[in-house]
């Protein structure tokens, strides 16, 4: 399983913004009885942060640039290692490429290289 760290660490922070929002409605609902209060916290809790969780679990935006997979056949030298693959770096765009094409790292230094020199900003 491959983990983006960038939406498990908004995934994180959004757990502890909750915290608060939920103990101050569950503080002002706890006169109606603790369960009352929590059932009523986690249904706001719920219309609150179900949009932002499909942003952080759907944003194309933090979307992993690279793709990683084990035995492949590079396509430029024919080597069978792990692969690379570059999928989205500032216009450069390959999320929805049929047929996407794998390097093995040394390739892939190379091609990440020309890319630069082609103005590609790659991390």
């Amino acid at each position: 399983m491959q983990i983006n760290f960038k939406r498990y660490a908004l995934y994180l922070l959004r757990w502890q913004a909750s915290t608060p929002i939920l103990a101050g409605v569950g503080i002002l609902l706890a006169g109606m009885g603790y369960i009352v209060a929590a059932i009523i916290a986690n249904l706001i809790g719920g219309l609150i942060f179900f949009w932002v969780d499909q942003f952080i679990f759907t944003s194309q935006s933090l979307a992993t640039q690279w793709e990683v997979r084990e035995n492949i056949t590079c396509v430029d030298c024919g080597k069978i290692a792990r692969g690379y693959r570059l999928v989205r770096a500032g216009d450069y765009d390959k999320s929805n490429d049929p047929v996407p094409e794998f390097r093995c790292e040394e390739c892939s230094k190379k091609k990440s290289e020309t890319l630069r020199n082609k103005g590609i900003k790659i991390e």
